[in-house]
C-alpha cells in the first residue's frame, strides 16, 4: 500500500527533483513535481587588509576620518611616533590654585598642556579642506599621548563632572597637544628654624614614565613655561618667585625597563609665610600674658592667694595659648622660633611667680635684715646670707681692724720702749760705710729683738680705724624693695629680649 501523503527526496549531484504526491480526486490523481537549482556560494572578495587612505577626504565626518586614521593596521598607539633621535614634547602648566595641605605637604590645581608631533596623524594632503581634529577621552583613547608623572607626588587626580577634563587636538600637520586638568597633592620638605618668619622653596617635579632620555626629552615651551592666574592667592603664604629648569635624573634600577637617564622638568617657587595670622593669634596674647604675670609686684607680699591664683592661672593660659601652635607642626629635631620665644615667655611668667614666692618668704621672717650699705648688692645679699654666716663675717672684719704694735731697738742696744705698748717703730740698720744705704724693717712687738747694732727711731703713733657701720631694715621693707625694683627689672629684660628676638627673625 503506497502513502500518498509522504515526499520522497532524491539527492542528486546537479539537480534535485522532487515529487509530491497527493490525494487523487474523484476525477483523477495529480502529481506535482519541483525542480530546485543548487545555489553557489561565491567566495568574499580578497580585498587588501589595510587599504592606503585616499585624497580627498573631506566629505567624511570626524568620527569616520579619525577611525579610518588611526585603524590599528596602521596605527599603533603602543609606541612612540618614529623619529631619528629621542621625541622632543614641550609642556606648559597653567596654576590656577595652590594651598598648604597638610604637614609639609601642599595641594595645587592647575592646567596642564604637552604639545609634540605624531608624523602618523599627518592629514593635510588627505583632507585639505579640514581644520584641527578636536576631541576628548574618546579621541585620547585612539592615540598615543606621552605617560608623564610627578616625581614628588602624594596623590594626583585629573578634574571632571561628567568625565575627566581631557582635551586631544590634532592640527592637519601632525602637531597634537593634549590638555587636562589636574589636581596633585605633592610634598615639600621645609625649613622650620624660623617658623612662622620663614620662606620655602617648593618645587614640582616632571618624569617621563617610560621612556628614557634617548627615547624622550621634556622641554619647558619656549614663550611661556608656567602661567599665573591673576588671582592666585594663598591662604598662609605670599607667592615671591618661579623659576623652570631643566635636567635628567638617573633611574631608580639597574636593571629591567627603569635604565638609563630620564629626562626631568622642574618647577620651582618660593613662598613667605603670612605672619599676620600667628601676630594677632599667638604673640600679641602671649605679650598680654608676660604682662599680666607682673602685676603681682603690685600686690602686697603676703597676699599669697591673688598672687597664687594670677600666677597659676597665667601660666596655664599660656601652655594652652602654646599647645595651639605646635599641634599642627611637624615633630622635628632641632628648635624652631617659636619655640624660642614661647621658652622666653614662659621663662618670665615663671620667675615672676618664683619672685612672689621668694618675698613671700622675707615678708615673714621675724629678724631684721643687717647690711654693710644700703644697696642693691648688700641688701639682696643680706637678704639671701643666713644669720650665722652675717656674725662669723662681722667677726672676721672686727679682728682684722686691730692693728699690731711695732717695736724697734736702738744701735747700742737701748731698750726705748716698752714691749707691751702697740706702737710702731722705724729700725734702720747699720752697714758697712762704704756702702751707705740704709736698710728700713718693721717687727712686731712679739717678735722684736734688742739687738747692739740696731738704731731705733720711734714712729708716730697711727690713728685706729673706726669700727664698721652696720645698716638694718626690716623683713617688710626688704619685700617692699624687691616687689619695687621688680617692676623695673622685669619689663626692661623682657624688652631687651624683644629687641634681640625680632632682630633676628628679621635681619639675620
Amino acid at each position: 500500500m503506497i502513502n500518498t501523503n509522504a515526499t520522497i527526496h532524491h539527492p542528486l549531484p546537479e539537480e534535485s527533483t522532487i515529487i509530491r504526491a497527493t490525494a487523487p480526486t474523484r476525477s483523477e490523481s495529480n502529481y506535482i513535481i519541483q525542480t530546485f537549482q543548487p545555489t553557489t556560494i561565491q567566495p568574499p572578495f580578497d580585498d587588501d587588509p589595510c587599504p592606503p587612505l585616499k585624497p580627498n577626504m573631506d566629505s567624511l565626518t570626524q568620527e569616520q576620518f579619525t577611525s579610518k586614521l588611526t585603524e590599528a593596521c596602521r596605527y599603533d598607539k603602543l609606541i612612540k611616533p618614529i623619529t631619528t633621535g629621542a621625541l622632543p614634547v614641550y609642556m606648559q602648566i597653567d596654576l590656577t590654585h595652590i594651598e598648604s595641605a597638610d604637614q609639609l605637604q601642599f595641594k595645587a590645581h592647575m592646567l596642564v598642556q604637552y604639545l609634540y608631533r605624531d608624523n602618523r596623524l599627518r592629514y593635510e594632503h588627505l583632507s585639505p579642506h579640514r581644520s584641527s581634529l578636536l576631541g576628548e577621552e574618546l579621541l585620547r583613547n585612539k592615540i598615543w599621548v606621552p605617560h608623564i608623572m610627578i616625581r614628588n607626588e602624594k596623590d594626583t587626580t585629573i578634574m571632571g563632572i561628567d568625565g575627566k577634563d581631557v582635551f586631544i587636538s590634532i592640527n592637519p600637520n601632525g602637531d597634537v597637544v593634549y590638555s587636562y586638568r589636574l589636581t596633585a597633592t605633592f610634598y615639600c620638605w621645609m625649613n622650620l628654624q624660623k617658623f612662622p618668619f620663614d620662606s620655602q622653596e617648593c618645587n614640582l617635579k616632571w618624569n617621563s614614565w617610560t621612556y628614557n632620555s634617548t627615547n624622550l626629552v621634556l622641554h619647558w615651551d619656549k614663550d611661556d613655561p608656567v602661567k599665573l592666574a591673576n588671582n592666585l592667592h594663598l591662604t598662609e603664604f605670599l607667592l615671591t618667585g618661579t623659576w623652570t629648569e631643566e635636567n635628567e635624573v638617573p633611574a631608580s634600577f639597574s636593571k629591567g625597563a627603569f635604565v638609563g637617564n630620564f629626562s626631568q622638568l622642574v618647577f620651582r617657587f618660593k613662598l613667605t609665610r603670612e605672619v599676620g595670622y600667628y601676630i594677632m593669634d599667638y604673640f600679641l596674647p602671649s605679650i598680654l600674658l608676660v604682662v599680666i604675670s607682673w602685676v603681682t609686684f603690685w600686690l602686697q607680699a603676703d597676699a599669697a592667694p591673688p598672687r597664687v591664683t594670677l600666677g597659676t592661672s597665667t601660666m596655664l593660659a599660656f601652655i594652652t595659648l602654646q599647645g595651639g601652635v605646635t599641634k599642627t607642626l611637624p615633630k622635628v629635631s632641632y628648635i624652631k622660633a617659636s619655640e624660642i620665644w614661647f621658652l622666653a615667655c614662659a621663662c618670665f611668667i615663671f620667675s615672676s611667680m618664683a619672685e612672689f614666692a621668694f618675698v613671700n618668704v622675707i615678708w615673714r621672717r621675724k629678724k631684721q635684715v643687717e647690711m654693710k650699705k644700703q644697696s642693691s648688692k648688700h641688701i639682696l645679699k643680706g637678704a639671701l646670707t643666713p644669720n650665722l654666716a652675717r656674725k662669723q663675717l662681722r667677726k672676721a672684719e672686727s679682728n682684722s681692724s686691730l692693728y699690731k704694735a711695732r717695736s724697734c731697738s736702738s744701735l747700742d742696744g737701748s731698750d726705748s720702749g716698752s714691749k707691751n705698748s702697740q706702737t710702731n717703730y722705724l729700725t734702720v740698720h747699720s752697714f758697712p760705710s762704704n756702702l751707705k744705704v740704709p736698710a728700713i724693717t718693721t717687727q712686731s712687738q712679739d717678735e722684736l729683738i734688742e739687738s747692739e747694732d740696731s738704731t731705733s727711731v720711734r714712729m708716730p703713733e697711727s690713728k685706729s680705724q673706726e669700727p664698721q657701720k652696720w645698716h638694718t631694715m626690716t623683713p617688710h621693707e626688704v619685700a617692699i624693695w624687691i616687689d619695687k625694683k621688680s617692676r623695673i627689672v622685669f619689663p626692661l629684660s623682657f624688652l631687651i629680649f624683644n629687641l634681640f628676638y625680632w632682630s633676628f627673625v628679621y635681619v639675620l
